[in-house]
């Protein structure tokens, strides 16, 4: 099998793909390079032809769901039609130019779409954790099961997924995702403000989603440049930025375990858990609540969720992975992401 998954970073597209135990894509491509000429993630793609499956870039996610089935609905609903939001745009154009090439694309969902979630979490909510997300779970669940030789359905853990510029915290219990905060439902990242207080929500009024890429710990320190890896080595000097990112994490982290309540360990992923003083700072204040590491990967340059999406789309292939297919139960997705705001007096607009 010959099988690719795909990252759709704000800092970076990831690649990873394997045929058989032969890695066969291993990149990173930024985002500015993206910006400048789309085109180049389908040729990456095509770079590595013949595929039997290619999984993402799902944006918000959406139920299994192959790309001949995308229609521009669909394609909202993973990927906002939001011009405030340049990336958005480029991977809008990316996945209709695999669609015309007939590339043999799935698409993957999100925590909101999974049915192992009880619907009184989903209440209100549109971005538990985005597909992204899942497919670093699905490479998480891996990797528990074989450190410990246990069947994916005894894995038991809490994701933290800090990335460039959102954080997601994932509940995993008995192999399953119950319950997730997700970029814009949980704390503040490095560049985004995580969930809005809904009286700042009202006084805003309408507001482009670029605002979202905003208020975070780089807002915070006061620095317009400031980089993740300065934020690392330097954090006496950005105390307030500093310990705004490191608490939103553990404050996830110790929510979540209301739903999971005895997790195995805490598994941290994602670019920023790449930076050795944020992983040690992490790993000593979320110790309180049982052991911390680092999710372990094949991949030498894609981040996890590229590789998590490979582990998937050889799942949906019933090849060596379909166990965390079926633990997860990804193809017993379903809905929107709409499908569960119970909120009255207003009218939501719908792809």
């Amino acid at each position: 099998m010959r099988v690719i998954g795909i990252d759709p970073g704000t800092g970076s597209f990831d690649f990873f793909g394997m045929d058989g135990e032969k890695v066969i894509l291993d990149t990173s491509v930024p985002v500015p390079e993206v910006a400048r000429n789309p085109k180049v993630l389908v040729d990456t793609v095509r770079g590595v032809f013949p595929l039997d499956m290619i999984v993402g870039p799902s944006g918000y996610g959406l139920p299994l769901t192959p790309i001949k089935d995308i229609t521009e609905r669909e394609l909202t609903l993973m990927v906002p039609d939001d011009k405030s939001i340049p990336l958005y745009d480029g991977i809008r154009m990316v996945i209709r130019l695999m669609k015309a090439e007939g590339f043999p694309v799935y698409f993957t969902p999100g925590v909101i779409h999974l049915a192992t979630v009880p619907a009184y979490r989903k209440a209100n909510k549109m971005d538990m954790g985005t597909a992204d997300k899942v497919c670093c779970v699905a490479l998480a669940v891996r990797d528990q099961a074989e450190l410990y030789g246990i069947d994916y359905n005894e894995t038991s853990f809490i994701l933290a997924e800090i990335g460039f510029a959102f954080n997601a915290v994932i509940g995993i219990d008995g192999g399953k995702v119950v319950d997730g905060f997700g970029g814009t439902s949980g704390g503040p990242g490095f560049i985004t403000l995580g969930t809005m207080d809904s009286e700042l929500a009202v006084r805003l009024g309408e507001f482009p989603g670029i605002v979202l890429f905003s208020g975070g710990a780089k807002d915070a320190s006061g620095k317009v440049d400031l980089i993740p890896e300065e934020l690392a080595k330097n954090h006496s000097k950005y105390p307030e930025a500093w310990n705004m990112l490191l608490e939103s994490i553990v404050k996830g982290v110790a929510a979540m375990m209301v739903a999971v309540e005895k997790p195995r360990e805490i598994l941290l992923s994602g670019r920023l858990s790449g930076i050795p003083e944020i992983a040690e700072a992490l790993t000593a204040r979320l110790s309180r609540f049982g052991k911390v590491r680092k999710v372990r990967r094949q991949a030498n340059v894609a981040k996890e969720a590229a590789e998590g999406a490979y582990i998937i789309g050889e799942g949906l292939l019933g090849s060596k992975y379909k166990g965390i297919i079926d633990c997860l139960k990804l193809t017993r997705a379903k809905g929107t992401m709409h499908d569960y705001i119970l909120l009255k007096g207003i009218e939501l607009e719908k792809p």
